[in-house]
């Protein structure tokens, strides 16, 4: 009888352990589903709105994800309408999510030529390794006290422009990911900050 138990605990045992797995299973699907039926939505909203890049950001984050076709499309509207905000979030996007496959380097360069000196600092701020160079030659372009001020202040405790989370992390330098065979286009090995 101990035997026959012991079988019958056995085989509950596998039973539950099968319908979990069947359960865990099945949720995924329904995320991926979600994900597919979020992304056409975002990809919808970024090729028929203008201006609707930082709207898409918005719902790609409550979406919790998206398909590498919904970052190119909201990249193409970004860069259709010369968004420096849109640029500006989706380049720090693409900094903390590997391998996605944006243009990092033309979203920067977008932020500096068009953007303003707050989103200017900002970069210098955030990215882990800003183009420290260009960023201050065009604050210095600018003419204005404030932002010169600010970044002058910001590079002094930072003299190597290295992005704020450098500041705080107490772990070696790394380069961020900026996805599969895409170049950010910075030499990160040059952070010179002669004044």
């Amino acid at each position: 009888m101990t035997n026959q138990t012991t079988d019958m605990t056995s085989q509950a045992s596998e039973h539950q352990a099968n319908t979990q797995d069947d359960s865990a299973q099945q949720a995924i699907e329904i995320r991926r589903e979600r994900l597919k039926l979020d992304s056409t939505r975002i990809i919808d909203i970024a090729d028929n709105e203008a201006n609707s890049a930082l709207k898409c950001i918005h719902q790609l984050s409550v979406a919790g994800g998206a398909t590498e076709a919904t970052y190119l499309a909201i990249e193409r509207r970004v860069v259709a309408d010369q968004d420096a905000a849109g640029a500006y979030h989706l380049a720090l996007l693409a900094q903390s999510t590997p391998d996605l496959p944006i243009d990092v380097r033309q979203l920067i360069e977008m932020v500096v030529d068009k953007g303003d000196n707050q989103q200017r600092l900002a970069l210098l701020k955030n990215l882990p390794f800003p183009p420290v160079d260009i960023i201050k030659a065009q604050i210095l372009l600018s003419d204005d006290g404030d932002a010169i001020g600010q970044m002058n202040a910001y590079l002094q405790i930072n003299p190597e422009g290295y992005g704020s989370q450098h500041m705080v992390a107490s772990q070696p330098d790394s380069v961020a990911s900026m996805g599969t065979g895409i170049s950010n286009g910075f030499d990160e090995t040059d952070n010179s900050n002669d004044f």
